[in-house]
């Protein structure tokens, strides 16, 4: 009986036992000769990579959505499963990180969680392999804090794009972050006619700002997470509503967002969270009483310092669209808002400069507006996860008040009337 060798089986079987394998052992594998090299890197279609990317624990790119709601085509099958491997041994060994690749290795962790299959409605199971993939690897999130090198501008807003999306770690449990991402929501210099007081560059671009973002995240998270700081060993990853699972779509089977108005998802229930500290504390921060010169005075935030949290809920009715020639399936959203009758709610959802899914209103009793707010949807279009931004008056005075809000929508509402499709 003739001897055969396991390169000398038919190309049909060894792709089963490779499919089988881990991608980085099947790389090891196409080291072995030329014919093995052949097999794994020649093929004439994308057969090969294809089947191996949809033996790995991933969602099928062909039933995942873009982050606004289309459909992914063109799927880059080799390209996008070699990122998402070279990306797994870099969180778990960052010092293999090269200098070239280290937005893109965020990049393609942010990628996976904003293209992904979504969920047909709130409460479903079906939760995306993506997100818990990248949960899983990002663990109690030291990627997400280490300062092994000093970080780049692009890479620092990467950072805290993903660090938004993903939720708490243990470091954000501390006294000292907790501070730290205040002074940045706090700060009334980050608030301007530059970005429209909201969370957005102060270059007049539009472009979102992460790092503001993330702040106003995790400010607000604190109130929903109560955390012990001396049990750093027993934290692992809270799952809260402003959390990694929460960043996927849910969108109705037979939907097609590209015919729908309210793509947004905008008419419904909503909850309103905000934040604010004593105004005189706030002013005392931002030195107002030395003309506003000097560092920032953090002592404020010791002691006994307070921030208050409160909750209402708002019901939005979109009114009408308006056309955005630069995004011709995602229309201006207009919508209305009332609470108990008399507290008035009027804005906009729209689409920024970057792709991202911006609301914007103004607030009020009998019809004069005193309160205004921007905020960024987190997550992918329609995700439970809810927006986050910052709230003034539309005074804009220079010692107005400020502070961090989120909306998340009411699904169980939906249920109890029967609303949900």
């Amino acid at each position: 009986m003739p001897h055969v060798t396991f390169i000398g089986l038919p190309s049909e079987i060894l792709e089963q036992i490779l499919f089988s394998c881990d991608p980085i052992d099947v790389a090891s594998f196409a080291q072995v000769s030329r014919l093995s090299r052949e097999l794994v890197y020649n093929t004439s279609d994308a057969h090969f990579w294809r089947e191996l990317y949809l033996a790995q624990a991933l969602d099928d790119p062909r039933t995942a959505v873009t982050r606004l709601g289309t459909a992914r085509l063109n799927i880059d099958w080799r390209g996008e499963l070699q990122r998402i491997i070279r990306a797994r041994t870099v969180v778990n060994n960052i010092a293999l990180c090269r200098p070239h690749e280290r937005c893109t290795i965020i990049q393609t962790l942010l990628d996976m969680v904003c293209n992904v299959r979504p969920s047909p409605y709130a409460d479903s199971d079906q939760i995306s392999d993506n997100i818990e993939w990248v949960k899983a690897l990002l663990g109690g999130g030291y990627f997400l804090h280490h300062r092994r090198w000093q970080i780049s501008f692009q890479e620092e807003q990467l950072r805290a794009h993903l660090h938004t999306c993903f939720g708490l770690t243990h470091h954000d449990t501390t006294l000292m972050s907790r501070t730290e991402s205040r002074a940045i929501v706090y700060n009334l210099q980050h608030y301007g006619p530059q970005n429209e007081y909201g969370p957005y560059m102060m270059d007049g671009s539009g472009r979102v700002d992460w790092v503001i973002m993330q702040a106003i995240h995790h400010v607000l998270s604190m109130h929903l997470y109560d955390a012990n700081e001396d049990e750093e060993d027993d934290f692992e990853y809270d799952i809260f509503p402003m959390s990694l699972p929460y960043v996927q779509s849910i969108i109705p089977r037979g939907l097609n967002l590209d015919e729908d108005e309210d793509w947004a998802d905008v008419e419904g229930l909503w909850q309103i969270a905000y934040c604010f500290m004593d105004h005189r504390d706030l002013l005392r921060f931002n030195n107002y009483d030395q003309a506003n010169q000097g560092e920032l005075n953090y002592s404020v935030f010791e002691g006994e310092f307070e921030e208050t949290y409160r909750t209402v809920d708002v019901y939005f009715r979109v009114i009408n669209v308006e056309p955005d020639p630069a995004h011709p399936t995602r229309p201006v959203i207009n919508y209305v808002g009332e609470m108990d009758g008399h507290f008035t709610v009027m804005g906009w959802v729209k689409l920024t400069p970057d792709n991202q899914i911006r609301w914007h209103f103004v607030a009020g009793e009998h019809g004069q507006f005193v309160w205004s707010g921007d905020a960024i949807q987190v997550g992918n279009v329609r995700s439970p996860f809810g927006v986050c931004g910052a709230w003034t008056t539309v005074f804009h005075d220079p010692s107005d008040p400020i502070g961090p809000f989120y909306m998340q929508r009411n699904y169980s509402f939906d249920d109890d009337y029967g609303m949900r499709e």
